[in-house]
């Protein structure tokens, strides 16, 4: 019985921290400024327990980023050619990442969608 209680006590604290990893490959479907749709990549790269670096291929471009996380908030802070930007994510139970993304100097807000590939 002890064998089994000490089983199942570690497994339910091993869950916590596999679930904390959001490093890998993402497939990314999201809505520009102006509502329209796009599609590609993101591929997000572990620095820290807390930080990483993201790399979008979206529509024929590329983009680079830092990112954090605490708890099921995550950010990411980007560069897109001469362009500076901010996603803010919600980390949802399923792995996937739902955002608001936005571009300095510009209007409104695109959402972004990253479903573990």
């Amino acid at each position: 019985m002890k064998l089994m209680l000490s089983a199942a006590l570690l497994a339910v604290s091993v869950l916590p921290a596999a679930a904390q990893s959001i490093g890998g490959r993402y497939a990314v479907d999201g809505t520009n400024l102006d509502g329209s749709a796009y599609s590609g990549t993101a591929t997000i790269t572990l620095t820290s327990k807390t930080t990483c670096t993201i790399k979008w291929v979206t529509g024929g471009s590329t983009s680079h980023g830092i990112c954090s996380r605490n708890g099921n908030a995550f950010a990411a802070a980007y560069v897109l050619g001469n362009d500076v930007g901010l996603v803010i994510y919600k980390v949802n139970d399923d792995g996937s990442l739902s955002g608001l993304w936005t571009v300095a100097g510009q209007d409104g807000s695109g959402t972004e969608d990253l479903t573990p590939e």
